[in-house]
């Protein structure tokens, strides 16, 4: 201004520049605007690259590789077959625990914490100490049991997901507050040798060469054995797999093994 008031400029130069000014400010702007759009479009595109990368929703193994390289992956299933719902399968080995199911006339016997002792099929001397976490509250309509969750009292490496296992439930009635209860062994006979279900059945016990049916308490089924709490005692003999036809005072034969 005091250019053009000295007559130094001309108002034509003035506007000229003025014009100047607006232009670059308007081509700042744009500027700004694309500078913008470019960085959004960079965060899409690490957004893109991210998800190639692929993380386990937890720490663990992978124990499948479902997926070759180039195939199609999705969470759901187009149909066809060509696309895979997944690329491997994960195991938490720090969670690992047995399922079991048990016979509906024995699952009222089976209480969350109760102890049990397992036995794998790849190690049968080694005897682990495990308990129940949890029943699982529906049956089985078809097989007529229930399942049982059943977790590690402590983890090995010799466990590996989808071993064959036994296990044997163990009785709170085994133990008892008489003074030297704990010390009593246990009497065991094979589980076919009992008749009928729950707490109490019957017994074919051998005395001189004929059948006394009898009435014994029982507890736990530890394998193809159970555990008679009474009615029997140690050294008595009784009949396995019983006809259906056998009756009391019936003659028997007993014959041993070789």
């Amino acid at each position: 201004v005091a250019l053009l008031k000295e007559e130094v400029i001309t108002q034509a130069d003035v506007d000229a520049a003025k014009a100047e000014v607006d232009s670059l400010a308007a081509r700042t702007s744009v500027a700004r605007e694309q500078v913008e759009v470019a960085s959004r479009q960079v965060a899409v595109y690490r957004t893109a690259l991210d998800d190639l990368v692929i993380r386990a929703p937890f720490d663990g193994v992978a124990i499948s590789k479902d997926a070759e390289a180039g195939e199609m992956v999705s969470p759901v299933s187009a149909g066809g077959g060509f696309t895979r719902t997944g690329i491997t399968t994960l195991v938490d080995m720090t969670s690992l625990e047995i399922e079991v199911d048990v016979n509906e006339s024995y699952i009222g016997r089976v209480k969350p914490g109760q102890r049990v002792t397992a036995t794998l099929d790849a190690y049968p001397d080694w005897t682990i100490p495990a308990h129940v976490i949890t029943t699982i509250p529906a049956a089985d309509r078809q097989k007529a049991t229930v399942l049982v969750r059943i977790g590690f009292d402590a983890l090995d490496a010799r466990l590996i997901p989808d071993m064959g296992v036994k296990v044997a439930f163990h009785d709170d009635r085994e133990s008892t507050t008489a003074p030297g209860a704990g010390s009593r062994a246990r009497l065991l006979i094979p589980a076919s040798a009992t008749r009928g279900t729950g707490d109490t059945r019957d017994v074919f016990v051998v005395k001189d060469n004929r059948v006394e049916r009898r009435a014994v308490r029982v507890g736990a089924v530890e394998g193809t054995l159970i555990v008679v709490l009474s009615g029997l005692t140690s050294g008595e003999q009784v009949v396995v797999n019983p006809p259906a036809d056998l009756a009391e005072g019936r003659e028997v034969v007993i014959k041993t093994g070789a």
